[in-house]
């Protein structure tokens, strides 16, 4: 599961271990995938950044990849104690880059910990309290085939609908390894355990990571794809993460034709987007 040349390392935590490589030299970089998925989704973004001159660490979620199985809970606020005990551990500050799920915790990680996040990068970010957009559901196929298949994962627990869902959520150009590792992902999905993981995931309102939104102290990067099926409207959704922050820390980077994986279908847009940030956001 580990990036390609890496050695996978684990962080005991508690009676849980989370799972996790690091790769490169310099300040730190600390990335977090969404549900659903492992650290192998940045298999593109992480090189990137890596040549930039950072030192990448990239980890499993609780429940998926090589972390382990058998937590008490699955939220956003387990995630970012998660991510705390990380960056502690490595020793930082680190920049703190997070997907979907891991996003929200990405938010509650640096509000609550400010002196061990020097700067937040949000992709495709589900950070805000959720409710389906009636009027989307009605007027945009997009957005209603991605909240149905999305509603079916939690309710079924079905591996075949997440790769629906997955299927969907890549519009547009899909990565060129994407058979191999769409194969492997649904592998990983059908052990024991894996799928009831997913849905306590999706179950789980991300109010907590909405309460911690005006209380970062670091600038944010907010990226989202134009065709993320996820929202009636994703420039709304990234504007209102933004809002919600403290004046003049946040930012916003569209992804043209991207889904809800930017990262995955266009890493070189996204590395771009992040390294500018960083560069801007050093200079203070």
């Amino acid at each position: 599961m580990s990036l390609e040349g890496d050695v996978t390392q684990f962080l005991q935590i508690g009676d849980g271990r989370i799972a996790y490589d690091v790769t490169g030299e310099g300040p730190l970089v600390v990335m977090v995938p969404g549900m659903g998925d492992s650290r192998r989704a940045y298999r593109f973004l992480a090189p990137a950044l890596v040549a930039a001159g950072y030192r990448v660490a990239t980890a499993d979620l609780r429940g998926h990849g090589e972390s382990s199985l058998g937590w008490d809970s699955y939220t956003r606020t387990d995630t970012a104690d998660d991510i705390i005990a990380l960056i502690e551990h490595l020793g930082g500050p680190a920049v703190l880059v997070g997907h979907s799920f891991a996003g929200g915790a990405a938010t509650i990680a640096a509000a609550r910990r400010p002196d061990l996040v020097s700067a937040l990068v949000e992709i495709a970010p589900f950070t805000r309290a959720q409710k389906p957009d009636l009027g989307g559901l009605l007027r945009d196929g997009h957005y209603r085939k991605g909240m149905t298949r999305l509603m079916g994962v939690a309710l079924l627990r079905s591996a075949g609908l997440w790769k629906s869902y997955l299927d969907h959520a890549y519009p547009g150009v899909k990565p060129a390894d994407w058979a191999d590792y769409l194969t492997a992902l649904d592998d990983d999905l059908r052990r024991p355990g894996r799928m009831a993981v997913i849905s306590a995931m999706g179950a789980s309102a991300p109010k907590d990571a909405g309460a911690h939104l005006d209380r970062i102290r670091c600038a944010a990067l907010v990226v989202m794809g134009t065709r993320d099926p996820d929202w009636a409207d994703p420039r709304a959704e990234a504007d209102g993460v933004v809002a919600g922050m403290p004046a003049g820390l946040g930012q916003v980077t569209m992804i043209e034709g991207a889904g809800h994986y930017p990262h995955a279908q266009h890493p070189g847009e996204v590395a771009a987007a992040i390294l500018a940030f960083l560069q801007v956001d050093a200079r203070g």
